[in-house]
C-alpha cells in the first residue's frame, strides 16, 4: 500500500471513529416525548374526604393544555396530561404514581397533591430519575436540591405562609388573643411553627389540631372559645376551614378566622357553606395567595376564557387560577428545555432561574433552592368578593428572616398566556 494509501485508509478509520462517537453521546430521548407529543401526568384526589376541594385542580390544568395545544402546542409537540386519582391516601398514591412512571411512562410528575400522599412518592420519583415538578404543598421538604435533586415545590412553604399571616395579624389586630387550628401532619406543624416565629413560643393561647379521617371539630373549635381565642389561624384544606367556621356559628362563638392559602379559596367555600350561609361566615376572611386573584388582572381574564371555552363552563375559582397556573409554569418549563427536551435539560431550564411563572411575588428557583414562591400577599373577603389587600405583600424565608414589605411587579400577562422559548 502507499503512503497515499495509508493516509486514505487512516482518514476514514479516524472518521469512522468519530462518527461512532457521536452516534453513542446523542442523548437517548427521555420517557414520555415523542415526535409530536409530551406526556406528564400527576396524583390527586378526585375522590375522598379532600376530593371537594381540589379535585378542580387538575381538570383546569387540563384545560389550559388544551388550550396550549390547539394554538400549536410548545415547541412543536402538544402536551399530553394524565390524571390518576389517589383518594389523599398514601398507600393509594404510592399505586398511582408507580403506574404513571413504569405503565405510562410519563415525562415528568407535576403538581402531586398533599403533603402525606406526596411523601409517599417523593423518593421513588428521586430514584428513578423521573422530574418530580412543582407539588402542591407548602411542606419545606420539597426544598432539598441536595436530597432531592428531581424535586421543586409550587405552593407557597407553609412556613413563609404563617410568617407573613402572623405579621399582617400582629400589626392589624395587636391586642388580641391569638390560637391555631391545624391538620395533624406536616402541613399544620409546619405551618405552627411558622406562626412561633413570629408571635414568639408564648403567642398562641390554644394549639389545636385535626385529622382528615375525622369529620368533626367540635373539641377544637370548643377548647379555643374557652381559651378565649380572638384570631383563629388555620392551616387547613377548604372541607375544614368550613367545618371550623360552621361549627364557630352553630356555637356562637365569634372570632377572626385567618387561614393559609390551601384551605382560603372563597368560592370554594361557598360550595361547602352555601350561597346564603357564606357571604355572612366569611365577611372579612383573612387568607394568603401569591397567583392573579383580582377579578380585573388580565390572567385571571384569560384563565376564565379558557376555562369556559376548554372545562365546560365549570365554575370559576381560585383552584381554577391555580390548575392554569400550574400549566403555564410547565409550558414555561417545558419551552426553555430545547426543540428536542429531555429530563436533564427540563431541570436545567428550571435551575437558570430563566422561570418567572405568572406570580405576584417572584419565584426561587436556582441551583441552590428548589422552593416557589418567596412570598404571599394578604386577601380579605368583603361582600361576597376575595382580593388583595393593596401594599400587603410580603416577602421572607423558612426560617428565622425577616418579614419584609415586597413592593416589585407582578408578572405581567404577556400575548396569548403561552410561552415560548
Amino acid at each position: 500500500m502507499s503512503q497515499r494509501s495509508r493516509s486514505v485508509a487512516l482518514i476514514a478509520t479516524t472518521a469512522l471513529a468519530a462518527a461512532g462517537l457521536a452516534a453513542c453521546s446523542t442523548p437517548e430521548p427521555s420517557p414520555g416525548v415523542t415526535e409530536d407529543t409530551v406526556t406528564v401526568g400527576t396524583h390527586t384526589p378526585l375522590t375522598g374526604p379532600a376530593a371537594a376541594g381540589y379535585s378542580s385542580i387538575s381538570a383546569a390544568t387540563k384545560a389550559y393544555f388544551d388550550y396550549v395545544n390547539d394554538n400549536g402546542g410548545i415547541n412543536g409537540r402538544n402536551i399530553e396530561y394524565i390524571v390518576k386519582d389517589d383518594g389523599y391516601n398514601p398507600a393509594t398514591t404510592s399505586t398511582v404514581v408507580r403506574e404513571l412512571v413504569q405503565e405510562d411512562e410519563v415525562f415528568a410528575v407535576i403538581n402531586g397533591l398533599g403533603t402525606p400522599t406526596h411523601s409517599a412518592v417523593v423518593d421513588y420519583l428521586n430514584e428513578n430519575d423521573v422530574p418530580d415538578l412543582f407539588v402542591a404543598s407548602g411542606s419545606p421538604k420539597w426544598d432539598q436540591p441536595d436530597t432531592f435533586p428531581n424535586t421543586f415545590a409550587y405552593n407557597a412553604n407553609y412556613i413563609v405562609e404563617a410568617k407573613a399571616l402572623a405579621t399582617y395579624a400582629q400589626e392589624t389586630w395587636p391586642d388580641k388573643t391569638f390560637c391555631v387550628l391545624g391538620q395533624d401532619d406536616d402541613f399544620g406543624t409546619d405551618f405552627t411553627t411558622g406562626l412561633v416565629q413570629v408571635l414568639g413560643a408564648d403567642g398562641l393561647a390554644s394549639t389545636q389540631t385535626y385529622s382528615v379521617s375525622v369529620q368533626d371539630v367540635v373539641a377544637q373549635v370548643g377548647a379555643m372559645q374557652a381559651a378565649g381565642c380572638e384570631v383563629n389561624f388555620l392551616a387547613t384544606v377548604n372541607g375544614f376551614t368550613a367545618l371550623a367556621l360552621g361549627t364557630a356559628a352553630k356555637m356562637k362563638y365569634g372570632a377572626q378566622w385567618v387561614s393559609s392559602s390551601s384551605g382560603g379559596d372563597y368560592p370554594t367555600l361557598v360550595g361547602y357553606l352555601g350561597e346564603d350561609v357564606a357571604p355572612l361566615l366569611l365577611q372579612g376572611f383573612v387568607s394568603s395567595n401569591y397567583l392573579p386573584f383580582s377579578p380585573d388582572d388580565a390572567w385571571v381574564a384569560l384563565f376564565q376564557e379558557i376555562n369556559d371555552e376548554y372545562n365546560d363552563g365549570a365554575p370559576f375559582s381560585g383552584n381554577k387560577i391555580y390548575g392554569m397556573s400550574v400549566g403555564y409554569l410547565f409550558a414555561q418549563a417545558l419551552a426553555k428545555a430545547g426543540d428536542d427536551p429531555t429530563r436533564e435539560s427540563l431541570l436545567d431550564a428550571l435551575e437558570v432561574g430563566a422561570l418567572t411563572g405568572n406570580g405576584i411575588v417572584p419565584l426561587g428557583f436556582s441551583t441552590d433552592s428548589h422552593a416557589a414562591f418567596e412570598g404571599v400577599g394578604i386577601t380579605v373577603v368583603d361582600e361576597g368578593v376575595q382580593d388583595y389587600v393593596d401594599g400587603e405583600i410580603y416577602t421572607t424565608d423558612a426560617g428565622n428572616g425577616p418579614v419584609e414589605p415586597y413592593t416589585g411587579e407582578a408578572v405581567a400577562l404577556e400575548g396569548d398566556g403561552i410561552p415560548t422559548a
